[in-house]
C-alpha cells in the first residue's frame, strides 16, 4: 500500500495474530512493514491446518484490515499490489532429504524458512552458498582426477554428476543455518498444540530464557483437520468489499502482475470430475472455491 505520508512510520514492524482468525478457530498471524517512498507491505498467514470449512483466507484478510491497528494506516491510502503463494513453513522438522542423484533441494523448495521470525531470504541464500560450494569442490575434484569420481561424460555432450553432492549435507550440518532451524523448531508446534496464548508463552521461554531439551511435532497431517459443515456451528460473515480498505479477488489478481496466455490450459487436473459436486460440496461446502486466493 502507498499511505498518507503523515502515517508513514519508516522500518516500523508489527507482527500479530489472534483476531479475525480465532472466530473460526484457524491458527496464523499477520505483519505490515513500513518500508520506503511511504509504502507498508502486510499480509496474513493461514495455517492449512484449519479446521472450519467455510473459512475463508481471502477474506479473512479483507476483515483484518478493519481492526483498528491496521485500519489507521490504510485510510486514505492505496493498494498498488497483491500476491499470494502457499509458504513451506515447517522449518526444521520438516526438512527433506536434501540431495539425490543430479540435484540438491535449496532455499524455500527445502522448507528453509525461519518461521519464528517469518524471515527465510537469509537462510535461502546461505543454502544456495552452502550447495554451491560443494558443487564447486565436487567439479574441482573431478577435474583435478580426472572427471571420473565427480563427473560423468555423456554422449549429448553435457555434465552430470553421477553421484549424491554428500557433501552438501555435511555442509549444512555444520553451519549456522542448521543452529537457527533447530533453535526455531518447537514454535509452529507449539501454537497448534497449546494454542495462541499458552503457545506465545511457550515459544517466549523457548526462544528467550532458555531452550528447551525436547522436540515437539505437528503428528496430524493438515488435510485430515478439515471438519465436516455438519461437525462445525459458526460461519463468519464476510461483507461486501467496500473498494477502498476491502477488495474482491478479482480487482487483486488484476495488479497481481500475473501475465498468462489467454488459451493457456488449466494446470489442475481432476483424476475424478465428480467429486467437487458429489462429495466436497455437500461434505465440506467445497472450500476450493475459497481457499484458492485467485478465484
Amino acid at each position: 500500500w502507498e499511505i498518507d505520508p503523515a502515517k508513514h512510520k519508516p522500518g516500523l514492524v508489527m507482527h500479530g495474530a489472534g483476531w479475525p482468525l480465532n472466530e473460526t478457530g484457524s491458527s496464523g498471524g499477520w505483519w505490515l512493514y513500513h518500508a520506503e517512498n511511504n509504502q507498508v507491505t502486510l499480509g496474513m498467514i493461514v495455517d492449512l491446518s484449519y479446521t472450519n470449512p467455510h473459512m475463508y483466507p481471502f477474506m479473512e484478510m479483507q476483515r483484518w484490515k478493519t481492526h483498528p491497528l491496521i485500519k489507521q494506516y490504510l485510510e486514505g491510502g492505496k493498494r498498488i499490489s497483491y500476491g499470494a503463494r502457499a509458504v513451506t513453513k515447517g522449518g526444521f522438522n520438516s526438512l527433506p532429504k536434501l540431495t539425490f542423484p543430479g540435484g540438491s533441494l535449496i532455499g524455500d523448495d527445502a522448507g528453509f524458512l525461519n518461521f519464528a521470525k517469518i524471515k527465510g531470504s537469509h537462510t535461502a541464500m546461505k543454502s544456495g552458498m552452502l550447495c554451491g560450494e560443494a558443487v564447486f569442490e565436487a567439479i574441482q575434484a573431478g577435474v583435478e582426477k580426472g572427471g571420473d569420481l565427480a563427473i560423468a561424460r555423456v554422449s549429448e555432450g553435457e555434465d552430470f554428476f553421477i553421484k549424491e553432492l554428500t557433501a552438501y549435507t555435511e555442509k549444512f550440518n555444520n553451519s549456522w543455518l542448521k543452529e537457527e532451524l533447530y533453535n526455531a523448531r518447537n514454535f509452529g508446534p507449539a501454537m497448534h498444540k497449546f494454542g495462541q496464548w499458552m503457545g506465545g508463552a511457550f515459544n517466549f521461554i523457548d526462544q528467550n530464557v532458555f531452550k528447551v531439551p525436547f522436540t515437539l511435532h505437528d503428528l496430524v497431517p493438515d488435510f485430515k483437520t478439515l471438519k465436516t459443515v455438519d461437525a462445525v456451528n459458526f460461519k463468519p460473515n464476510y461483507p461486501k468489499p467496500d473498494g477502498k480498505l476491502t477488495f474482491d479477488r478479482l480487482s487483486s489478481v488484476f495488479v497481481s502482475n500475473t501475465v498468462h496466455e489467454e488459451n493457456q490450459p488449466a494446470h489442475l487436473k481432476l483424476t475424478d470430475a465428480s467429486i467437487p459436486v458429489e462429495v466436497n460440496l455437500p461434505k465440506w461446502d467445497e472450500p476450493a472455491q475459497r481457499y484458492c486466493p485467485a478465484g
